[in-house]
């Protein structure tokens, strides 16, 4: 395979397992994903939320005793406990993706670090432009030899 340079040397085998372990990683976090129910309560149990990836919000309930708060005190306290459900899970999405996936790798990490995101995303695109620069290499020298 002379002239295809570092091509010539792609072990397609482990390419396409190393492409296959990652769509199975993945297929078994959307499965957990689907699974996952974030809850919260608050006014000594009276005030119950229930929060999914699929639906936001599914549960409220509200015992009838909790109504003897003030309006004000009731909105506030199913804003807060709706916002707390919404966060457990999130912290469940998190720890999900940190066994799927290993903490190193986790996804959720960048989530909360706009810097360490964005640094992320600068080194990816640097190993990209890298690569196509590569690639155009070599597309260029096997032009040149096909003389074309």
């Amino acid at each position: 395979m002379e002239g295809f340079g570092a091509f010539a040397n792609i072990d397609v085998d482990k390419l396409l397992s190393g492409a296959q372990e990652r769509m199975s990683r993945v297929q078994e976090m959307n499965e957990r994903l689907a699974d996952l129910v974030g809850q919260a309560e608050a006014a000594e149990g009276r005030i119950k939320a229930t929060y999914t990836m699929s639906g936001g919000l599914t549960g409220l309930e509200i015992d009838p005793r909790a109504l003897r708060m003030g309006s004000k005190d009731l909105a506030d306290t199913i804003r807060s406990t709706v916002q707390e459900a919404a966060q457990d899970l999130q912290r469940q999405v998190a720890e999900a993706m940190g066994e799927v996936f290993g903490e190193k790798d986790n996804p959720m990490k960048l989530a909360g670090d706009q810097d360490a995101a964005v640094a992320k995303a600068k080194e990816a695109q640097a190993a990209y432009d890298r690569t196509m620069k590569d690639v155009m290499g070599e597309l260029d020298a096997v032009r040149k030899r096909l003389g074309l």
